[in-house]
Parts: structure tokens; C-alpha cells; sequence
């Protein structure tokens, strides 16, 4: 049956049935389907406000043109448009399609304001070359339920409406409508993945089974049910273990290794985390969960670390890198000396209670890292300590030990962050550190 205004209308009000849209945002690249998409939304005559947004990746030498064929054809519709130029980095990770769509997606996020849905033209003919290339890429059941209809987008929802309309169905509107589209002369590369799927694979398989884009979209709707209750499994498994951050070892070892895995690949995607690659998934479950209770092994891939540390298991983005040490020295009611990224800022304050001597602050602190065989004594009556045994007592991070600041009056050490100062150097109502925007250290 072929694609009319009202079907797009029937399944926005599905879609929607719990949302009130403040705008409709669509994802218009100016192609056939995102043509078709506005155009109909239009015809739909909601009252609600439509903005259109091209996103120009700057790849080819006609890009500028298309932008305004897309601010032309808005305009004639009576259209809000906004076109956002990104830059693709050479050689970028995971190859430029990969790179264009993080891009894209980034400038959709910046756009997307409280209660707005963002509305992409996918269809059916793109699940079946999403889901062959999943299964090509050795993807797991997430992977295989292709793209999603609905998901929770930022501020908003992402919305696709015409998954279940064909190639076919879109290009009938279009032509019945006598709409104009751009053609992008790199969707005839079958250099690029999709483009071959698309153009040499799928051909080929329709060939011999007239209904498989039907079929393929069908199975990863059956698919999308098991992923569904896979998730719910880890959200029980969550309760009982811990946080996406930070897991139980003891509470996982009463789960098989099967239900590890898919706890471990849910709390990764519960913090946006780049999912694992099977290889690094086993040997988090052979090698770190399974390692002796006093081993620290590590599994790491682009974007995510995993880390054991006594009865926990840690799922985390990795660090940034330590900027050079601040050569500004901090001082009481002086500027704030920032740490880097994801380091925080330090400060010196009064205290209410026991505080750094300001005699001893007043020419301002030193920060430094550590280098070695560092020692403070913390208590009035007790023995200078080394920090590689106060650390481990008070279950510091072994990971953060080193990006901990160590606060220096000349050559003394007076302070550690804002976890110790020195006993030699306090009196009541002195200055306390302060380290907002701290990383977790223990």
C-alpha cells in the first residue's frame, strides 16, 4: 500500500500517545526521505511548531548548494530551518560514515530543547542494510533489533515514523508530489559499507526472496522483544550487584557467566560507554573477575576501562591525562588553581576547625604529584606515614593514587588533596583545602 499523509499522522499519534511534542525537529539531509518526511509532516497540519535542520559535513564541494536547495524547499513549505556546517577529521576513527553520523548526532543534541522530538526519515529498506551489517560486525541482540522507533534523545525523543514505508512506497510520494531531492553522488560508492549493502547485497538477496526487507525488519522486531527482556534481566541483576559504575564481585559470582556478561554490557550502555568487543567482554569475565582477590587487573578498549579492585568490579571511562603541574602557587583568597580535566579546581577556605597554620599557607602552596616515598604525619601524637600505606588503608583507588595533588609549603608536604594535612603545620580555625568538583578516589 503506498505511503499517504495520513499514515505518517496515524503513527506520530502512536508514537506520541504519551508525549506532548513541544516542536517536531526533523533530520533533513535534503535526500528523498527526509524530503518526504517534512513535506508530509507539513501536510499533517499539527499545531505543532516544525523546524527543519541540515547538517552540512563539508565532504564534498557541492555541500553549500545543497544546504540552500534545503533552505529553498523549507522555505516553500513555511518551514523554520537551521543549517549547522561540522568539520570530519581525516582519517577519522571507524572511517568517515562513521564520523559524519557522531557529528550529525552531536548537532542534533545541541538542538534538541526539553520535550522536543526529533523525527528521522529511516526506513524500512534501512533496517534490513542495518541489521546485515550488524550481523556482518558479529553485533548481539541489540545490534540485531536494527534501529529503533522511539528512544529518550537528550532533552527529548528520537523518533523514526517510517520504518515500516519501503524505498518504494517513498519514492511514489515523491513522484506524486513532484518533489525535488538531492542526490549524493558518494551514496553510488560501494566503497562504503552501507552503500554496498544496499546497492549489491540486498538486490541480490530480493532477488531470490522477493519479501526480505520485510522479513528482515520483521526478525528484528522479534529480536528487539529478546533485547527488551535482556534488559530487564540486567536491570534485576543490577539491584542485586551494585551500580553501573561499580559492581560486587561477590554478589556476581551467584550469576552465571552468561548473566555476567549481559550485566556488564548493560551497565556499559547505562553510562554511554563504547560497548566491548567480544574479546575484551570474555576476558573481563576469564581474566579480571576470576583474577586473586589482591590482583588489580585491568581490560581496557577505546572509551572504556574496566578495573578490579578488592571485592569490585569498576566500569569507567578512562582518564584524561594529567595536565603539567600548575606553576601558580594557592593561596588563601587567591584564584582557584584548576587541575585539568575531570581533576576539579582547589581552594583554600577558613575553617571552623582545625586548619592549615596560615603562617604556613600565606607565601602560598606548591601543587605537585606524586614521585615516591612520600611521608606526613596526620596526628598530633602519632608517626610520620608513608602515603603508599595511607592510601591503602583508607582503600584509595590505586588508579587515582597518582593524580592526587600534594600540597608543598617550600619542601614540607602539608597537605594530601583534601584527604590529610599535616599535623605539623594546623592550628584551630586554620585553612582547610578544598577540592571541588573531586574525582571519585574511593
Amino acid at each position: 500500500m503506498a505511503f499517504v499523509t495520513g499514515d505518517l499522522l496515524e503513527r506520530l499519534q502512536a508514537l506520541t500517545i504519551d508525549i506532548s511534542p513541544a516542536r517536531w525537529l526533523v533530520a533533513y539531509s535534503g535526500g528523498i526521505d527526509s524530503t518526504v518526511l517534512l513535506h508530509a509532516l507539513v501536510r499533517c497540519k499539527q499545531d505543532v511548531p516544525i523546524l527543519a535542520i541540515h547538517v552540512d559535513h563539508d565532504l564534498d564541494a557541492s555541500s553549500e548548494s545543497w544546504a540552500m536547495h534545503c533552505k529553498t524547499a523549507a522555505d516553500d513549505l513555511n518551514v523554520k530551518f537551521e543549517v549547522h556546517k561540522v568539520c570530519i577529521p581525516e582519517n577519522p576513527e571507524g572511517g568517515v560514515e562513521a564520523a559524519a553520523r557522531r557529528a550529525r548526532y552531536e548537532v542534533f543534541l545541541s538542538c534538541v530543547q526539553d520535550g522536543d522530538c526529533l523525527l528521522s526519515a529511516h526506513h524500512e529498506n534501512d533496517q534490513a542494510e542495518t541489521i546485515l551489517l550488524n550481523l556482518m560486525r558479529g553485533s548481539g541482540p541489540a545490534g540485531l533489533a536494527g534501529i529503533g522507533v522511539c528512544q529518550t534523545f537528550g532533552r527529548g525523543t528520537l523518533l523514526r515514523p517510517l520504518i515500516d514505508s519501503t524505498r518504494g512506497d517513498l519514492e511514489t510520494y515523491a513522484a506524486k508530489h513532484r518533489l525535488s531531492w538531492i542526490e549524493d553522488p558518494s551514496n553510488a560508492d560501494s566503497r562504503y559499507d552501507r552503500n554496498f549493502v544496499r546497492r549489491e547485497v540486498l538486490p541480490l538477496l530480493t532477488s531470490r526472496w522477493p519479501a526480505a526487507v520485510r522479513s528482515l525488519r520483521q526478525s528484528a522486531g522479534y529480536v528487539g522483544e529478546a533485547s527488551d527482556l535482556l534488559k530487564e534481566l540486567a536491570d534485576i541483576d543490577l539491584d542485586s550487584c551494585g551500580t553501573p559504575e561499580r559492581l560486587s564481585l561477590k554478589a556476581m559470582a551467584k550469576l552465571t557467566s552468561t548473566r555476567q556478561r549481559n550485566l556488564i554490557r548493560h551497565a556499559i550502555r547505562l553510562q554511554s560507554l563504547p560497548p566491548p568487543p567480544a574479546k575484551q567482554l570474555f576476558q573481563v569475565i576469564n581474566e579480571v573477575i576470576k583474577a586473586r582477590n589482591d590482583a588489580q587487573p585491568t581490560v581496557k578498549w577505546s572509551g572504556t576501562i574496566i578495573r578490579r579492585y578488592r571485592d569490585y568490579l569498576y566500569i569507567l571511562a578512562p582518564e584524561a591525562d594529567l595536565v603539567k603541574v600548575p606553576e601558580n602557587l594557592l593561596k588563601p583568597g587567591g584564584e582557584l588553581i584548576a587541575l585539568g580535566p575531570g581533576q576539579g579546581t582547589l581552594a583554600l577556605v577558613n575553617s571552623d576547625g582545625v586548619g592549615l597554620d596560615p603562617r604556613v599557607t600565606g607565601d602560598g602552596l606548591s601543587v605537585r604529584y606524586r614521585g615516591g616515598g612520600e611521608e606526613i604525619r596526620i596526628e598530633v601524637r602519632g608517626t610520620t606515614r608513608k602515603l603508599k600505606k595511607l592510601f591503602q588503608e583508607a582503600g584509595v583507588f590505586p588508579w587515582m593514587r597518582e593524580r592526587i595533588p600534594l600540597l608543598y609549603a617550600d619542601e614540607s608536604l602539608v597537605a594530601v588533596g583534601n584527604l590529610w594535612v599535616s599535623a605539623d603545620h594546623v592550628v584551630q580555625g586554620g585553612l582547610r583545602v578544598e577540592w571541588k568538583d573531586r574525582p571519585a578516589l574511593i
